[in-house]
This record gives C-alpha cells, structure tokens and sequence, in this order.
C-alpha cells in the first residue's frame, strides 16, 4: 500500500511539474531582432520577421557608414575580415535584460558574417538568451554565416536559423512557426 502512494505521488508532483513547465513555456516571449543591413535586403527579411512576431526591431549600426558603392563596400569588409576587426557600433540595445529571443541577422560578406556582428554578439551578455540567426544572400555561404552566428553566442540556446535570397520572404512564416516562434 505504502508502495502505491509513493508511486501515485511521484506521478502526481511530475505531472504538476509537466503542467508548470508547459504554463512557463505558455509565457509570451520578449522578441529583439537585431540586424546589420548594408544594402536594405537583411532590413527588409528583419522588418518581416518583426510583423509576424511582434518582436522589436533593432538596426546594428556602424559608428563609421560602410562605403555605398559595391565593390569598395566589398574592399572595406575584406580588410575588417583579414584584420579580425570589430567595427565600432554606434547604438545600443535599451534594456537587454528584457528579451528571451534574440533573432540575429545580416547578410553573407566574404562567406560568413559581416565583422560589425562579432561585436555586436561580444557587446551583450546571451546566458539564458534564445538566439535565432538569420542572413540574406545572393547564391551561397548561408549554412557557414548562420553557424557563425550560433559559434558567436555559445551561452545562449538557439533555434534553427533561416537564410533568405536576396529580401524574398517566402518561407519565413513557415519557419517561424516550425520553430514554435509564432502559432
């Protein structure tokens, strides 16, 4: 009999730890989404991300603008590359502490993530952070730009990330809801 009421017990506090687990995991999540766009396509893909979440936008911006012509944008993100720069940053995240999810995105530079991103990750605190890495991209390099992300921020957990082409936004919903971001 003892036996019985133990085990009925045990049964009872993990189904109330079950049902407490599901009633914070009910909680409404603080969304950032935090982007670096060069050329409009990551701000576009971020600005869509933001409308299907509710999350708040924030703008990566450089202390110092990148060149608006092409290739001597592409020279400059080569030398910040060669040199393991960390471009300075010219705002900040109000009220880190806030937000649970963190979506992280940029385009893909010389086959990863833009250097203006290794300081914006090593510029906040991510423990108990979930991190979903995004970039935009011509033809290649997502996989190795959305792994650095994640390599960038080890303290945090993180979700399946998503590269779009260009500032095509077909499948963001989707993934979103995949990854139990949206309903």
């Amino acid at each position: 009999m003892r036996t019985k009421i133990v085990f009925c017990l045990v049964l009872l506090f993990v189904g109330m730890n079950s049902y407490a687990q599901e009633k914070v995991n009910d909680t409404p999540k603080k969304i950032l989404i935090a982007y670096f766009s060069w050329g409009g396509n990551t701000k576009h893909v971020a600005e869509h991300i933001a409308d299907l979440t509710g999350g708040t936008l924030f703008r990566i911006e450089p202390e110092k603008s990148y060149p608006t012509e092409y290739t001597p944008c592409t020279e400059v993100a080569k030398a910040e590359k060669e040199t393991n720069a960390r471009p300075a940053i010219k705002n900040k995240v109000e009220e880190w502490e806030k937000y649970d999810i963190v979506f992280i995105g940029c385009p893909v530079w010389w086959w990863t993530a833009p250097m203006i991103i290794n300081t914006f990750t090593e510029s906040y605190d991510f423990k108990g952070k979930t991190v979903v890495p995004f970039c935009t991209y011509a033809s290649t390099y997502r996989d190795e730009t959305l792994a650095k992300i994640v390599e960038l921020t080890p303290a945090a957990g993180h979700l399946q990330g998503f590269g779009a082409v260009n500032k095509n936004t077909r499948g963001i919903e989707k993934w979103l809801k995949e990854i139990g971001v949206v309903k």
